[in-house]
């Protein structure tokens, strides 16, 4: 297969538009495997809703799992992005080969770690006496299959930043497909209920692990997988893997620790009666904010290789070019998407159940969420910008000022307000609503974005004073 890109060489507007739109459409695919485990769920009969909010209670500890395999595949990427625009193909080598050992070790570990705890994190996540049969046993099939998960979305990482987007695509691409064919035959043809739906997924995974694997060992890409011999192996290398995927495994993990929040909120506001409603309809407004999110995650993530690798390789101006329009191309898709969110809910609700008070509430609660998602552009581009060029540590403080924002209102405001809708308003509002007057102006850095922002006459020079202020090239 030839590489489909030169990151060095080709047009920049090009070249966002060649790892941007793979990514996004990856991305959206990845979000089908929760959405279409929701969907047929949702519509299994007499036990549909609640076994929704059972496996939605499992959202938050999923997202902490492949977490770990963005900690990995994001962190070893960047830094074998920085190393192949150096030219250090060997080095390049090493790292991928280190990445592939942690990923081993990690799966292993972390399937053992939740296997054993998970009863007690259903019940700290929000599991009642109702849904936690149907989270208990969604839980148990997936974490068993975590090395097949962790696998495959750590190793999309190096695919994709070899300039092989197309390939990265491919393998999310096989996963959804299987997915999509075995949830019905196993759910509803087998009569195995939420059961089925988690069989489906690991399956669905463990076709996206093969294919990646396979394809870092054949004879197509330029650097592949090979074994990591005792004395190569380097803690240095390890110690640099992490410090640079810590940020992105952070910002994701924390989310998990949002639902938590929430879920625990609606159930304790919500009580006996309504607890169960609300996080139903939660998680039927985070499964559309996905739709959102994901695709968008794929233009700021899967956009990285090409200033990793132009920041290895000294070429300031492709790096200042890339963000510019990767901002463009993320203020675009988050436009046109606030507009959709004004008129599709209902339709996409309805996949999920047709229970009127359900639907009008879920409505309701999507119309809050998407307030503000146009502004997320800039956060999501800032923060996946500044990790692939190393600044972590910024990207980390950007990131975890909105949710730790966001936790503290989620908790205390609900005790302001009674009643149903109040209490999903209470904890529904922050969530994505990151205003920049509360994310940017609480730091000299951030004064410094937000006067550069509002200053300059284009949003390249806007970025371009950032990087020159606080990146030494």
């Amino acid at each position: 297969m030839k590489q489909t890109t030169d990151l060095g060489r080709d047009k920049v507007w090009l070249l966002v538009l060649k790892l941007a739109v793979p990514s996004m459409i990856a991305q959206f695919v990845t979000v089908l495997y929760s959405i279409i485990d929701r969907m047929f769920i949702g519509n299994i009969p007499k036990i549909g809703d609640l076994a929704l909010a059972g496996v939605g209670i499992c959202g938050p500890i999923v997202t902490l799992l492949t977490s770990f395999g963005t900690l990995i595949g994001l962190g070893g990427s960047i830094l074998m992005s920085m190393r192949l625009g150096a030219g250090r193909k060997k080095q390049a080598q090493s790292i991928l080969a280190h990445s592939f050992a942690m990923l081993v070790v990690f799966s292993a570990v972390l399937t053992l770690l939740f296997l054993l705890t998970k009863k007690y994190l259903l019940l700290w996540f929000g599991a009642s006496a109702a849904t936690f049969v149907y989270a208990d046993t969604y839980l148990t099939i997936y974490t068993a299959g975590t090395f097949f998960a962790l696998m495959a979305i750590g190793l999309n990482y190096f695919i994709t930043c070899q300039g092989f987007p197309g390939v990265g695509m491919t393998t999310v691409l096989i996963g959804a497909v299987t997915n999509i064919i075995l949830d019905p035959v196993f759910i509803f043809g087998l009569h195995m209920d939420v059961a089925g739906a988690a069989i489906a997924t690991v399956i669905a995974q463990f076709a996206s692990c093969a294919f990646a694997f396979c394809f870092l060992i054949g004879k197509k890409v330029p650097i592949k997988i090979t074994r990591l011999r005792k004395p190569a192996w380097s803690p240095m290398i390890v110690k640099r893997i992490l410090v640079l995927g810590v940020s992105p495994f952070l910002i994701l993990a924390t989310d998990s620790v949002i639902i938590i929040v929430l879920n625990a909120m609606l159930q304790k506001y919500g009580g006996p009666g309504e607890g169960d409603v609300l996080i139903t309809c939660a998680t039927i407004v985070q499964s559309y904010m996905m739709l959102i999110t994901g695709p968008m995650l794929g233009i700021s993530s899967g956009t990285q290789a090409i200033l990793s690798y132009n920041y290895g390789a000294k070429a300031v101006d492709r790096v200042k070019k890339a963000e510019k329009y990767i901002l463009l191309l993320c203020l675009c898709f988050t436009t046109v998407m606030f507009i959709l969110s004004r008129i599709v809910p209902v339709y996409f609700i309805r996949i999920f159940t047709d229970e009127p008070s359900l639907v009008s509430l879920s409505t309701w609660g999507i119309h809050v969420f998407t307030l503000l998602i146009i502004p997320l552009s800039f956060q999501y581009v800032f923060v996946d910008g500044f990790t692939a060029l190393g600044l972590s540590r910024t990207a980390l403080f950007l990131s975890m000022f909105r949710k730790g924002d966001y936790m503290l209102f989620t908790i205390f405001l609900p005790i302001f307000f009674r009643g149903q809708k109040r209490v999903l308003r209470a904890a529904l509002l922050q969530t994505e609503s990151p205003l920049l007057w509360r994310l940017l102006p609480f730091s000299s850095f951030s004064a410094d974005i937000w006067r550069s922002v509002c200053s300059s006459d284009t949003l390249e020079k806007a970025f371009v004073d950032i990087l020159l202020k606080y990146f030494k090239y």
